[in-house]
């Protein structure tokens, strides 16, 4: 009988809803403002920089939040990853998404931080920049495409959750159960199909027939 993992299966949705929603808007939405207000190359870069600086610590604990839900989420199914056929493929390659998404997102924050240092107008700030010169121009480019990969690797997370939720459905449970059975043991016979549940009959006519 499987059993309900609520909390963590929210953990691990709204996680994962932040941080796909979050690059997404700030891609399309903040980046897009900064390039329409800031006017010079300065201007926006200060602008977007700000922006992306004041969704980091919601980011990080939005990642931290989905981290937590997938790690329970795993220890609740493992003995379906080791049964059911797919499901140990699927976790896998989940897996390396989310390491390839938070590598993006690790990356991403380290470029996004020096191009702030580098845009700043606080003489401190303008210190530490000088003292850790940067190319900005190439920091910029390679921030832009890190920004519409985050959304694109946590939009593959997305669509592997849903393929998992398919996993979960009581028939393909027993049908990938029977699968990886039979590529233990190749000479089983192959699976019976599901049985259906006879028809009822029909219930007697008793009206009163005409003499």
């Amino acid at each position: 009988m499987s059993e309900r993992n609520t909390v963590m299966r929210s953990l691990h949705d709204m996680g994962l809803a932040a941080w796909f929603g979050g690059a997404l808007m700030g891609a399309v939405g903040l980046n897009g403002a900064a390039r329409a207000e800031g006017g010079t190359q300065a201007v926006t870069a200060r602008i977007a920089s700000s922006g992306w600086a004041k969704w980091a610590p919601v980011n990080a604990t939005a990642i931290g939040t989905h981290l937590v839900g997938s790690s329970g989420l795993l220890a609740a199914n493992a003995a379906r990853v080791a049964t059911q056929q797919g499901v140990a493929a699927s976790t896998v390659a989940k897996t390396v998404l989310t390491g390839a998404a938070l590598a993006a997102t690790a990356y991403s924050r380290v470029l996004g931080k020096k191009i702030e240092l580098a845009s700043s107008s606080d003489p401190e700030d303008a210190e530490k920049a000088r003292e850790h010169p940067v190319d900005t121009e190439k920091a910029q480019r390679q921030l832009a495409f890190l920004q519409w990969t985050i959304p694109a690797l946590t939009g593959g997370l997305l669509v592997l959750n849903a393929l998992h939720g398919e996993q979960q459905r009581p028939e393909e449970q027993a049908r990938g159960m029977w699968q990886r059975a039979m590529s233990r043991a190749p000479h089983m016979p192959s699976m019976p199909p599901m049985p259906h549940m006879p028809s009822m009959p029909s219930m007697p006519d008793w009206r009163w027939t005409q003499h």
